[in-house]
């Protein structure tokens, strides 16, 4: 999850580099250093950082990143985790917005560099915060789709679901990151376990591309046609959505599900929906 809005300042440390076991225990940051970075387009971007050994995060939750060298002028952003809760290293995925302070310094960093997190992970867009039910459905545009790749890569969800839809909408098909992963996903283990079969839609909007449908997401919905291409109903009784992405997006399908029945999570109560939005 990227939010060009939050800025945040932090009080003097030491300088970039230093290891994490130096923080201090009071200190709510800690030092990582980036291990990989892949870029899908010239402003999209994959980028994993090691991971603090007291950081811990259920799939769908993210991670406050900072950078700068002053320490009174750090960039703080929040960005959702793509990576399983096992792995040993924490993975994002971001977009580079135009002239954006964030941007700029993200735009620079290469394997070795320094980058502060926050100890702490956040979100409510988690599977836990839905009721039980036969069939996930995953709706992301852009960047939207990290946390559900963290989803996807943890096998929970593959225990809990008959079905997982995973609907991924961008402008042009070199957007369609981390299309090969979740393709070559569907219960690739064999585990008699991981009972869930899964079902994944590409959505191109801006030109042409086989496989793919070309209207956004809330007309598909409001139109039937991502019910037809699925061949699956999306109901109340038995489909759990969880939604993240642009807020025009997330507000539109809202409205739509919530004219279906929908609700979500309420005081305890386990809802059939799950939202987070971008910027």
């Amino acid at each position: 999850m990227s939010d060009p809005g939050i800025v945040g300042k932090m009080a003097s440390e030491s300088a970039p580099g230093v290891h994490t076991s130096s923080t201090p225990a009071t200190q709510r940051w800690a030092w990582a250093k980036v291990v990989s970075v892949r870029r899908w387009t010239g402003n999209l971007l994959s980028f994993s950082i090691s991971r603090p050994p007291e950081f811990r995060f259920t799939p769908g939750h993210y991670a406050r990143l900072g950078l700068g060298e002053d320490a009174d002028a750090i960039e703080w952003r929040p960005f959702s985790i793509v990576s399983a809760p096992a792995e040993d290293v924490l993975e994002f995925f971001a977009v580079l917005v135009p002239a954006g302070a964030f941007s700029n310094r993200l735009a620079r960093v290469r394997v070795g560099d320094a980058i502060r997190i926050e100890k702490a992970a956040y979100g409510f867009l988690t599977v836990n915060q839905l009721a039980s039910g036969k069939h996930l459905w995953l709706l992301a545009s852009g960047t939207g789709l990290g946390p559900f790749v963290s989803i996807l890569r943890d096998k929970t969800s593959w225990r809990a679901f008959d079905r997982i839809v995973v609907v991924h909408s961008v402008r042009y098909p070199a957007e369609l990151a981390y299309r090969d992963e979740i393709e070559q996903m569907d219960n690739a283990a064999g585990d008699a376990n991981l009972r869930a079969k899964l079902h994944y839609l590409p959505v191109v909007t801006r030109e042409p591309y086989s496989g793919a449908l070309s209207a956004r997401i809330p007309q598909l919905i409001e139109e039937g046609q991502l019910e037809r291409a699925l061949g699956m109903e999306l109901t109340r009784e038995h489909s759990r959505v969880m939604v993240c992405g642009n807020p025009e997006m997330v507000k539109a399908l809202r409205a739509l599900l919530s004219a279906k029945g929908f609700q979500v999570n309420r005081r305890g109560v386990p809802g059939q929906m799950a939202f987070e939005k971008y910027w």
